[in-house]
């Protein structure tokens, strides 16, 4: 046996469906042991945009996805997606080619430490020098990028040991893991602690985004009374239509929603890491009780110090906190009074068009044209935060953004793996033109795909981020500006279509005549669409002085109580 076949055996057995790759002279024999697999082998256009797949996947299915470079140039092009998996707790394997480790004729033409490069950016990673450790590196990478808190791991494999012949051998029995569970001593306390609260708040986060949780989250909820709020990457845990939703965090400044952590005395973290929202915004004086309920220990932070950690699998901590809790009673009025208020701020009831498009009618507009199932998929930029702030989400990971290493160009990528994962649903890529012009060529893989998806393109032909925070910081408009194509003749180029929103058309008509087109072609659809950015610095304005209101009746009423 052909050590790279034995090495696709062992993928196999984990279960791997696809590989996303920019393949290399250094990957042809395990290229054509993949061709002669059950796995599809998914060519990009970029090493980069690769890996953003294969993190999406992982991040949808819960299995680590798989993406293929060569060594080298290709080898570091990967790096940006494998910072995207670390900071964003994603599961991935990613293999690298190497030149002959025994034999080496080209001398140092294009190596570099792989190895040495990519350890600050993986869980574990390593060289395969012998054929024979095959099966046992396989088996210990796919372990490790799956186990808590999930993220990248790293197999390089030189092209002689790829190519070498070994006795025929099997990969180790891959067996499911069960996650260790909280004690119940500890369990006992977080019921105290629950119990001992007069205005509890619970922030559900990214680690709660996963399977099976949502279910034990609602029985909890509805079992205690107590109202929750998101994270940008914890939406859609519990549906926004729930009555003890109270909305998603936004913008890492005082906002609406963080008026229900501001004045709660307790604060109830599920699956949480200061990643993907600081706590200094919701603990600045450091005086909040919280309690950590998630896979691992808490990361400690000058202002996230957890009384107590319940560490373990969050689903049965759940689950045993609310069957042990009792009766219990809570200000739910309050809690009431402040949905129904941050319900009538971010959530937009009419807007009629405008152009160029304000965010906030952008963000209505899609949420009218996309099922409740759909999945929406942002890159970064400014209409981020819009979305984390104002576009409800009914379902678990029906809105994908990235909070954690916050990169641009993963949004095509990002739906495109969604469109593989979950063929049937509606999928949105939303992009500024900065962020998409970035791995924009990958286009055409979503066109040689077939994809029936749809690509938003928001186009203010600038770093309108940035921009924005120039601008914040009093300096002058400098350098944020630049160029850009006629995105609908750059779609058809690539064979997709394009279609714009010009003045006087509907936003809302188009974009679903886009979902259309996309449906009935088998084609991505573009749709590039002006964006007024000015109603950001509006929003800052308006929070300003509305947040600081809101948190003085709360402080007020909590006053009279006493």
């Amino acid at each position: 046996m052909k050590a790279s076949d034995l090495f696709v055996k062992c993928l196999e057995n984990e279960g791997v469906e696809y590989i996303f790759s920019v393949p290399g002279e250094e990957n042809l024999d395990l290229i054509d042991s993949v061709r002669k697999s059950s796995i599809k082998l998914i060519v990009t256009r970029h090493e980069q945009h690769a890996a953003f797949m294969a993190a999406t996947y992982g991040r949808l299915t819960g299995l680590p996805g798989v993406c293929l470079s060569t060594l080298g140039p290709g080898a570091t092009n990967l790096v940006t997606g494998l910072a995207y998996a670390q900071l964003g707790g994603m599961p991935l394997v990613a293999i690298t080619g190497q030149k002959a480790v025994k034999d080496n004729w080209q001398g140092t033409f294009q190596i570099v430490d792989v190895v040495s490069t990519f350890r600050p950016l993986t869980k574990w990673n390593t060289s395969i020098i012998s054929a024979r450790t095959i099966p046992r590196f396989v088996s210990h990478a796919f372990k490790e990028a799956g186990a808590e808190r999930p993220g990248p791991v790293h197999i390089e494999l030189p092209e002689d040991v790829a190519g070498e012949d070994v006795p025929d051998d099997d990969p180790f029995p891959h067996r499911q893991i069960r996650r260790p569970v909280a004690g119940e001593k500890v369990l006992d306390q977080a019921v105290e602690m629950i119990r001992g609260a007069r205005r509890p708040v619970m922030l559900v986060s990214a680690g709660a985004n996963r399977k099976r949780i949502g279910r034990q989250l609602v029985n909890f909820l509805e079992k205690t009374g107590i109202y929750a709020v998101s994270t940008q990457m914890g939406k859609g845990v519990l549906t926004e239509d729930h009555p003890q939703s109270l909305f998603s965090l936004g913008i890492h400044k005082k906002d609406y929603v963080n008026c229900a952590l501001e004045d709660a005395d307790l604060v109830i973290t599920v699956g949480y890491n200061i990643v993907e929202f600081p706590p200094f915004v919701w603990n600045e004086s450091k005086d909040k009780r919280i309690l950590h309920i998630d896979f691992v220990m808490a990361e400690p932070d000058v202002y996230y110090r957890p009384e107590l950690e319940v560490v373990g699998d969050i689903s049965h901590a759940l689950w045993a906190i609310h069957s042990r809790i009792g009766d219990v009673s809570f200000d739910n009025a309050h809690h009431a009074e402040l949905r129904k208020i941050f319900d009538e701020k971010l959530h937009v009831k009419s807007c009629t068009d405008c152009f160029p498009i304000k965010p906030q009618c952008l963000v209505h507009g899609v949420r009218e044209v996309m099922n409740r199932d759909g999945i929406a998929c942002l890159d970064n930029g400014i209409y981020k935060i819009w979305f984390a702030r104002q576009y409800k989400t009914y379902r678990d990971n029906t809105l994908l953004l990235d909070n954690a290493l916050a990169t641009m160009g993963a949004g095509l990528a990002s739906a495109m793996a969604a469109k593989i994962v979950m063929p049937g649903r509606q999928v949105l890529a939303v992009a500024g033109d900065g962020g998409f012009m970035m791995n924009s060529q990958d286009l055409e893989t979503a066109v040689r795909l077939g994809q029936d998806l749809v690509i938003l393109l928001v186009r203010d032909d600038a770093y309108g981020f940035i921009r924005w925070k120039q601008a914040q910081m009093g300096l002058e408009d400098f350098g944020m500006t630049f160029g850009n194509p006629d995105f609908v003749k750059y779609a058809e180029a690539y064979g997709a279509v394009g279609m714009r929103v010009g003045k006087g058309d509907s936003f809302v008509e188009v974009l679903g005549k886009a979902f259309e087109t996309a449906s009935a072609r088998s084609l991505p659809v573009l749709v590039d669409c002006p964006i007024d950015y000015s109603q950001n610095v509006k929003l800052e304005r308006d929070l300003h002085g509305e947040v600081s209101h809101i948190l003085a009746c709360a402080v007020d009423e909590q006053g009279d109580d006493a």
